[in-house]
């Protein structure tokens, strides 16, 4: 019988985040990277959010970040999104990748700072 203990294989994930303006958005970016708490962070161009806020329906430009990551990573990398981002309730969703080309989820792996492979 085998011994060793049975390490399950890493999770990643996408995760994403909205910000007010270019400038916020590529300062957290490069701050997730420069962490090791994300391999890459995409900045998609600028769109535009509808969503309720206290009541009332609200319209603002908006600049969405795409996060690659580990899941050992999200506990630290949502309070370092809370630490650094502008609003009061950031938007910090997070899905599964189910599927990926290997090499490509190995150097998201290796390049965050708890990715195990």
């Amino acid at each position: 019988m085998d011994n060793n203990p049975v390490i399950p294989p890493e999770e990643f994930l996408l995760l994403f985040t909205t910000l007010p303006d270019k400038d916020s958005a590529s300062k957290l970016a490069d701050q997730l990277v420069t962490s090791r708490l994300a391999a890459c962070v995409h900045v998609l161009a600028q769109g535009e959010s509808f969503y309720i806020w206290e009541g009332a329906v609200q319209k603002e430009a908006e600049w969405t970040l795409l996060i690659k990551t580990c899941s050992s990573n999200y506990l630290d990398l949502e309070n370092k999104i809370k630490e650094l981002h502008p609003y009061d309730l950031p938007e910090i969703i997070a899905t599964k990748i189910a599927i990926g080309e290997p090499k490509y989820l190995q150097w998201i792996a290796q390049t965050t700072k708890n990715g195990t492979i």
